[in-house]
Parts: structure tokens; C-alpha cells; sequence
């Protein structure tokens, strides 16, 4: 019984369509590369081999006229001796044109298969090992604690590798502290780069952030060879080193988009900070009827904003007897909600602890009438 030669399967390229990536790589960027590099070292094989047969043909055609003539011309004239040479000459080219295809044909059968020359599937069945378990997933406050642990234990390790310059300097470290290679090192890593940024260590930033994408890099090329990401590290490296251009642009493309979403993400969180601050404050101006004097300030009618800027007192009143003692009395209720009127606030004899404790209950206690019976 002949055997199966399965060599073939040995090596095959990964699909466009696979999309278990890192958040933080740019998927479809990283697709559409995979895909058009093939794409584009099939069609320079193709062509390749079409300029062979084109040649091969050509140099053929000619063998089989110049024999044709051979046979056609006189022994003894001087033409056919010319011929024979030429014939001789095109034989030993012959040679040369199998050898090539010998080359070309090896390196068909070494081309790994991909999504786009792998064959069709003829018939399949599933087998599933019960005793198999599947990985556990984690749940959030899971990835967040190990997320700590991790960081806690590693930081330092992880900080100095972020600072380092050097691709054989970064390739060692990586292979002397193989735990860092790891998707906890790439989390700690950006979330380092958007704290530089928020700090404006923007030089910092972008040094981090190519630290990152490497790790990034390493990561992604793990899961597409599905092997354990700590033995990919020279794998790395090595291609990167080499400066193929399509994977260098890849990584350039995504060095930079990456560090454009960090700088969003830095001024997301300086926002939020400042409404946080802002929020602290207003909650800090708020009088004892839970209003922001700030905000009742601005909508008061011009004449009695006035009167409250100049804090003169006399004028006050006028200006509220001049009102309709709906609108005053409605406007002096939120002054005293928010504290800027404080109910007999002019009494000497009271103490501070009193007159903070009377102006907190002024809003409540009193009506409407007294209020501007009061101010009047």
C-alpha cells in the first residue's frame, strides 16, 4: 500500500480571515498586508515561470529549425558545418533550460500552501475529545487582578525594557526574562505611555510606545503560528532586522497609529480629569439650599447682580422694593439657597457657628414674605 506524503502540510500560511488579534494592532491594516504580500510573491513567482516556459518554448522552436535545415543542406558545404555548431550549442542550452525547471519546480513544492491554493475540502467529519478541557476564561476582575499581580511583581523588569534602544539589546533582554513576553507586559506598557502623555513626556512616549509595538508584534506573530509567544522572540527579530520593506512598513504603520490613540486617549483622560476637578469645586461653592452661587449670579437681573458685586447693601434694598415682589422674592430665595445672601447676617452680636447655622436653615424656615420683608 503506498503512504500519504503529508510533508506538504508541513508549512502553511495562516489566512487574511483570521481575527484573533491584539486590541491594540490595527486588524484589518494587518490583514490587508498579509494578503497583498502573497498576493504579490505569487504573482512575481508566476510571471517568473511564464518568462521560463515563453524562453524555454522559444529555444525550442529554434533547436527544431535548425535541424530541420541540417537535414535539408549538403554534407559538404560549409553551412552544414555551421549548423552542427549551432546545434551543438543550442543542445548544451537545453541542458541549462531542465536544470531551471528542476529549480523552479522545487521551489513550487517548497512554496507553503495559503487561502489561496489550498485545496477545496472533498469530505470532513468532526471528532471531539471529551476529555479535553478547554482553557478557563477569566473573568474581568480576574484579567484586573492578575493584571496587579503581575505589575506589581514585574514593573521594574518591564520599565527597563522600555527604555531600551537597541533591537540585540531588546532581543536579549527578552530571551534572559522570557516571563515578560506576555500580553500583562503590553497592557502595563500602554497604559505607561498614555500616563507619559498626560504627563507631556511626549520624547518618552514615543520611545515607550515602540517598545510596545514590538512586544505587540511578538504577540501577534505567536498567535498566528499558534506556538508559545517566548519562542518567537529571535523569530522577531530576526525579520525585522533583515529591513523587508512590506514588514517594516507594517510596523512603522502601526507604530504610528498606535501613538495617534494614545494621544486621544491622554486627552480623554485630561478632560475627565478637569470635569472631575470642576465638578469638586462647584460641589464645594454650593449653599446651604444646594445651589452654585456662581450659577445664580449669572442669572440674576442686572441691577441686583450689581448689587451683589458692590456688596452695598443699601442699594440692595432699593433695587428690590423697585421689583415686583414675586420676582425679588423669588431671586432672594436662591441667593440665600446658594449663600449669597445670608439671612441676618448683619447681627454683630451672633457668633460665626450661629450665623452659619441660621443662614443653612434661612431658606427653609422662612417664607417667601418674610424673606423680602426682611431685605426691605
Amino acid at each position: 500500500m503506498s503512504t500519504i506524503n503529508y510533508s506538504k502540510w508541513d508549512h502553511i500560511e495562516i489566512s487574511d480571515d483570521e481575527d484573533d488579534t491584539h486590541p491594540n494592532i490595527d486588524t484589518p491594516s494587518l490583514f490587508r498586508w498579509r494578503h497583498q504580500a502573497r498576493v504579490e510573491r505569487m504573482e512575481e513567482q508566476k510571471k517568473k515561470k511564464e518568462k521560463f516556459e515563453h524562453e524555454k518554448q522559444g529555444h525550442q522552436s529554434k533547436l527544431a529549425e535548425m535541424k530541420r535545415k541540417l537535414k535539408e543542406s549538403d554534407e559538404a558545404s560549409s553551412e552544414f558545418q555551421k549548423l552542427k555548431i549551432e546545434i551543438s550549442e543550442l543542445e548544451k542550452q537545453e541542458e541549462e533550460f531542465r536544470k531551471k525547471e528542476e529549480e523552479l519546480k522545487k521551489e513550487e513544492r517548497l512554496t507553503p500552501l495559503n487561502i489561496d491554493t489550498i485545496c477545496k475540502e472533498g469530505a470532513s467529519k468532526t471528532l471531539i475529545n471529551k476529555t479535553a478541557q478547554p482553557p478557563k476564561e477569566l473573568t474581568e476582575e480576574e484579567k484586573i487582578q492578575r493584571q496587579q499581580e503581575f505589575t506589581k511583581k514585574y514593573k521594574k523588569e518591564i520599565q527597563k525594557y522600555g527604555m531600551l534602544q537597541k533591537w540585540d539589546d531588546s532581543k536579549q533582554y527578552l530571551q534572559e526574562h522570557n516571563y515578560l513576553v506576555c500580553e500583562e507586559t503590553a497592557n502595563y506598557l500602554v497604559i505607561w505611555c498614555i500616563d507619559l502623555e498626560v504627563e507631556e513626556k511626549h520624547e518618552l512616549m514615543k520611545h515607550v510606545s515602540h517598545q510596545c509595538i514590538v512586544m505587540q508584534f511578538i504577540l501577534e506573530l505567536a498567535k498566528s503560528l499558534k506556538t508559545d509567544p517566548r519562542s518567537c522572540v529571535g523569530a522577531f527579530f530576526s525579520r525585522i532586522k533583515l529591513g523587508e520593506k512590506q514588514y517594516t512598513d507594517a510596523f512603522n504603520d502601526e507604530l504610528e497609529a498606535f501613538r495617534g490613540r494614545i494621544e486621544e486617549r491622554a486627552k480623554i483622560r485630561i478632560e475627565e480629569a478637569m470635569k472631575e476637578y470642576e465638578e469638586e469645586e462647584r460641589k464645594k461653592r454650593l449653599g446651604p439650599g444646594g445651589l452654585d452661587p456662581e450659577e445664580v449670579m449669572q442669572t440674576l437681573p442686572e441691577k441686583l447682580r450689581k448689587c451683589f458685586e458692590s456688596q452695598d447693601i443699601e442699594l440692595l434694598q432699593k433695587t428690590v422694593a423697585e421689583m415686583p415682589q414675586e420676582e425679588a422674592k423669588y431671586h432672594i430665595e436662591r441667593c440665600i439657597d446658594s449663600g449669597l445672601w445670608v439671612p441676618g447676617g448683619g447681627d454683630d452680636d451672633k457668633t460665626e457657628e450661629a450665623k452659619e447655622g441660621e443662614s443653612a436653615s434661612g431658606a427653609t424656615k422662612e417664607s417667601g414674605d418674610e424673606v423680602y420683608d426682611e431685605v426691605n
